[in-house]
């Protein structure tokens, strides 16, 4: 089968397409004939090194934690899937059985979800990880309906997410936008939205003078956003950010490979976009067989402005 992998960590020309042998599902699994995975950032710092290699097998290294697909094999002792069903799926790179930007995903049956209905293969796979990252976010920052959290990066996909199941829960939001993304942000819902750049604490603190309750910060603004939390707030980081010491501030972390096995959680957001609380979001479909495509998806996100995702398809 095919795989989209490195050998040598680097830039985007790092990846290319390799043939490796194909998996089969064992005990408790099933396989997955991939049809769409989903390009984030995530990805792009898998491909560029730095990650725990203690557990990643031997190269080519395949990133990728989003893909959607058809159930094409049932290992033993699995009775709740069927071949033929279109699935949804959060992939560990550099552990297990790697990442998404494989042709064929085996995966443990806690780690899947069907796809919502009335939603194709492509938006499905824009909603694991990011998804998940938000169900997490939210939890550890354990608020409650009436409480004010801040999203920043609000347009991006995980900051629609956030800002979207938060609106479900009944938290009050403030968004951050660029005039250009405020049509998208007001969209989501968002009780306010308050611009970005010079102006951005200025408004916060015309919102919420005495602090906001909560910030999930996936603008990855750090020290300029913690001055905005009240005591006692919570400071909701990305990428492993542990804080800057501020006393009365409590920092978590938004660690979603620890999210692999939690199909529950998986199952409640494919319920919430057929709902119509969450919406997937493509912004462009790429096909993966085609040299360079998924080089030309990496070097697009790391450039910034994205909206939605890059979905690369077999």
């Amino acid at each position: 089968m095919k795989v989209i992998g490195i050998t040598e960590f680097g830039g985007p020309d790092a990846l290319a397409i390799h043939e490796v042998e194909e998996p089969h599902a064992g005990p408790g699994e099933v396989r997955i004939r991939v049809r769409a995975f989903a390009v984030s950032p995530t990805d792009a710092g898998v491909r560029a090194g730095g990650r725990d290699l203690s557990q990643a097998g031997e190269p080519p290294y395949v990133p990728g934690m989003d893909a959607a697909g058809v159930v094409d094999e049932v290992g033993e002792g699995v009775t709740q899937w069927q071949t033929g069903d279109e699935v949804m799926a959060i992939a560990l790179p550099l552990r297990g059985h790697g990442g998404a930007y494989m042709q064929v995903l085996v995966a443990p049956v806690d780690s899947i979800a069907r796809i919502p209905t009335g939603t194709s293969l492509e938006e499905a796979s824009t909603i694991p990880m990011n998804g998940l990252t938000a169900v997490q976010i939210l939890e550890k920052a354990g608020l409650s309906a009436g409480q004010t959290l801040l999203v920043t990066g609000a347009p991006g996909l995980l900051g629609n997410y956030l800002v979207q199941l938060a609106e479900q829960q009944g938290i009050t939001v403030i968004a951050d936008a660029a005039d250009k993304d405020r049509a998208l942000v007001e969209s989501l819902g968002a009780d306010h939205i308050v611009p970005r750049g010079d102006e951005f604490v200025a408004a916060v603190q015309a919102i919420a003078p005495h602090g906001v309750d909560a910030i999930a910060d996936t603008a990855l603004l750090h020290e300029q956003a913690v001055p905005l939390l009240r005591d006692g707030g919570v400071f909701l980081a990305v990428r492993g950010w542990q804080g800057d010491g501020t006393p009365g501030i409590r920092f978590e972390q938004a660690m979603v490979f620890d999210e692999y096995h939690s199909q529950a959680k998986l199952d409640r957001l494919r319920q919430a976009v057929e709902d119509g609380v969450l919406t997937p979001r493509v912004s462009e479909v790429l096909a993966a067989s085609e040299p360079g495509a998924a080089a030309d998806a990496h070097r697009r996100l790391e450039a910034g402005g994205t909206r939605g995702r890059f979905v690369l398809t077999w």
